[in-house]
C-alpha cells in the first residue's frame, strides 16, 4: 500500500517512465473518478469524473483504458480527454 491505495488493486496502475505520457504516476479510480497521483510531488489530479462500475484500470503509451462493467473507456493523458 503507497499513500491509501493498495498497488496490487486492479483499480490502480502505474505508468512507466519511458513508456510515454505520465511516467512514473500513478493511475487510480476511486470515488468514481480516475486520477493521476505523482509520488515526487504527493498530489493528485483528477482526470474524469462519473466513471461507474470499474473493474480495472491500464495504461499504454499516453492511454488510460478503463474497463467498466458496461463499457470501456479511453483516455488520451497528450491531450487530457476521453476518446
Amino acid at each position: 500500500m503507497m499513500d491509501g491505495f493498495d498497488l496490487d488493486s486492479p483499480l490502480v496502475c502505474e505508468g512507466i517512465i519511458g513508456d510515454g505520457c505520465g511516467g512514473g504516476r500513478f493511475f487510480i479510480v476511486e470515488d468514481n473518478i480516475l486520477k493521476a497521483y505523482d509520488p515526487q510531488t504527493q498530489t493528485s489530479t483528477t482526470l474524469l469524473e462519473n466513471i461507474l462500475d470499474v473493474k480495472e484500470v491500464t495504461k499504454n503509451a499516453c492511454i488510460v483504458t478503463i474497463k467498466c462493467e458496461k463499457e470501456t473507456i479511453r483516455f488520451d493523458l497528450s491531450a487530457m480527454k476521453k476518446i
